[in-house]
């Protein structure tokens, strides 16, 4: 009987196949789903923040930002036995959910900002995306099987849709 465990906010979890991860509540933040096709272990990061080097003060939590939430992911599927060479991932969320007066204010444009931190940061470590359903106005759920690669987004008063 397979298992999804749930990912909170700021969180990130790895599992293997036949389980799931799920998150809930991605609006501005970025869903980052990454498996190996060949062990079929998988993870998926929830990150609020593109970069952890904006934080001055405070303890760091990693899986907060796309920088080291990413690194992390990665890290803990190579110790299941994942290798990075395989990886492939599939991103969503990056909404942009508050207008603000002036629009373009760093504040206002936080998803998007995620979106990009978290495509250059799956750049810098050579793991294409395979696909994405990012921006808008809405926020998403996803859940994310490893064993098929399958990426479920719902959102309210939406299809459920599959990448």
């Amino acid at each position: 009987m397979s298992e999804i465990i749930k990912v909170g906010m700021a969180d990130l979890k790895t599992c293997v196949s036949p389980n799931g991860v799920t998150t809930l509540g991605l609006g501005s933040c970025v869903g980052i789903a990454i498996r190996d096709p060949v062990t079929k272990i998988g993870g998926l990061a929830h990150i609020m923040l593109p970069d952890s080097k904006a934080i001055k003060n405070g303890g760091l939590s990693v899986p907060k930002f796309a920088d080291t939430g990413i690194a992390e992911l990665v890290l803990q599927m190579e110790k299941l036995g994942a290798k990075r060479s395989r990886m492939v991932a599939k991103i969503a969320g990056g909404a942009t959910m508050f207008s603000f007066q002036g629009g373009s204010s760093a504040m206002g444009q936080v998803g998007q900002r995620n979106v990009e931190a978290t495509k250059a940061k799956l750049k810098e470590l050579k793991i294409p995306i395979l696909a994405e359903d990012t921006g808008a106005n809405y926020g998403r759920t996803v859940i994310f099987y490893p064993e098929t690669g399958e990426f479920h987004i719902r959102a309210v008063g939406r299809s459920e849709s599959v990448i």
